[in-house]
């Protein structure tokens, strides 16, 4: 099951500087700024959704998480195969986060933008090619992705227009039930 990828998950996740293979390899599905089930909130964090396939391999993964970042600062379990760990936002970045949370992702700074790279490798039916990322479209209003969304759209870009979707709270608040729904759906 694919779920869409949250902006959270998009522009806050990569600056935990997480394995990439090691989120795949233990089923992450996706991140959120809130968990709707929790009273309370933590503050300038990001909340990871996992469903691993194998708890121990999970396990080892998340003891060597708390071992390589003070990040870490908590994890708890759901119903349903369902564990969620929670990263501490890096500070030097408040003001991009920020940002981002306004839709206004081209404005972030130079530095921020510097965490992500230009070029990823996407392996597809065996085959292995190099690709501009999609932060990277994103930071800089990349001619291809512009003409994507008015052609999709069917509207012409104003030159400072943002080229990505808004960021929407409920969108980014972990909804389990919601999730779970979607899944059932899905099969």
């Amino acid at each position: 099951m694919e779920l869409k990828k949250t902006i959270t998950s998009i522009f806050m996740v990569p600056t935990l500087k997480i394995d990439r293979e090691k989120l795949k390899g233990n089923n992450f599905l996706n991140a959120y700024i809130k968990d709707a089930r929790k009273d309370i909130q933590y503050e300038n964090c990001v909340y990871l959704l996992f469903q691993p396939d194998d708890l121990d391999i999970f396990k080892d993964f998340l003891d060597g998480e708390y071992e390589r970042t003070q990040q870490v600062i908590d994890d708890y379990d759901y119903e349903d195969g369902y564990v969620v760990v929670v990263y501490k936002l890096d500070k030097k970045y408040k003001r991009d986060f920020e940002l981002i949370t306004h839709g206004k992702y081209s404005l972030t700074s130079e530095n921020f933008q510097s965490e992500f790279p230009k070029i990823i490798k996407l392996k597809k039916n065996g085959l292995q090619r190099d690709e501009v990322s999609l932060q990277y479209r994103i930071f800089n209003r990349t001619e291809d992705l512009i003409r994507f969304w008015e052609d999709k759209l069917g509207v012409t870009f104003a030159d400072d227009q943002e080229v990505w979707d808004g960021f929407f709270e409920s969108e980014e608040t972990l909804n389990l039930n919601n999730i779970k729904e979607l899944c059932l759906t899905k099969n």
